[in-house]
């Protein structure tokens, strides 16, 4: 059960980064809300099974790693789920749409970035975990490491500003970073479903 879960969750997780890439070059920020979701969904499992099947030194970094990627979630799922129900629907305007409106570069779009940081964060001591023996276990531990320093990026651009209004007017820069992250994560998620069919019951050093 263990391994399926780890397989069908990186699986999820590729099929849901595709669909994000596909929804931003089609333009229809509804469905990258709701594929964000599904990003988030998938990820938790797939970070509870590299830290099930770390070996029992490394099960600090794996336990750090669910943590951060639940706080991840959390804020994730509360900055999307407002986008397609909230904001959608009630039409807000003023200083409520500045707040809620993730277009508007305001607080939500704030948590939307520090939600991203941490998942970073957690991808990096996923990372820590990995025994990288193959050559694709070896590709995946230094994906998940460096996938880690976005963290910085994403910490430090809602704190000073670097987002503003005048970049509504400018969101094919957006689009082209969130582009390159699919093309990293896609890899990413692949590597997962390999390392997780690879997995066997006598390879297991402890239960999470």
């Amino acid at each position: 059960m263990n391994r399926k879960i780890g397989i069908y969750a990186s699986i999820m997780n590729v099929l849901a980064v595709i669909g994000f890439s596909l929804c931003m070059i089609l333009g229809t920020d509804y469905g990258s809300y709701v594929v964000c979701m599904f990003i988030a969904f998938s990820f938790v499992p797939m970070m509870s099974a590299f830290c099930h099947y770390c070996s029992p030194e490394k099960k600090v970094a794996g336990y750090i790693a669910v943590a951060f990627s639940a706080i991840y979630t959390m804020f994730i799922l509360t900055v999307y789920f407002a986008q397609v129900t909230a904001v959608v629907h009630d039409g807000l305007t003023g200083q409520a749409a500045q707040i809620l409106d993730y277009s508007k570069f305001g607080l939500f779009f704030s948590y939307d970035l520090l939600g991203y940081g941490l998942m970073a964060l957690s991808t990096f001591f996923a990372g820590l975990t990995i025994d990288a023996r193959s050559k694709g276990d070896k590709w995946l531990k230094a994906l998940l490491l460096f996938h880690g320093i976005f963290f910085v990026s994403c910490f430090l651009i809602p704190m000073f500003g670097w987002f503003g209004s005048d970049m509504q007017h400018k969101e094919w820069i957006g689009v082209a970073v969130l582009e390159f992250w699919c093309i990293y994560f896609i890899p990413t998620g692949l590597l997962s479903v390999s390392h997780f069919r690879n997995k066997t019951k006598n390879r297991v050093f402890s239960t999470f």
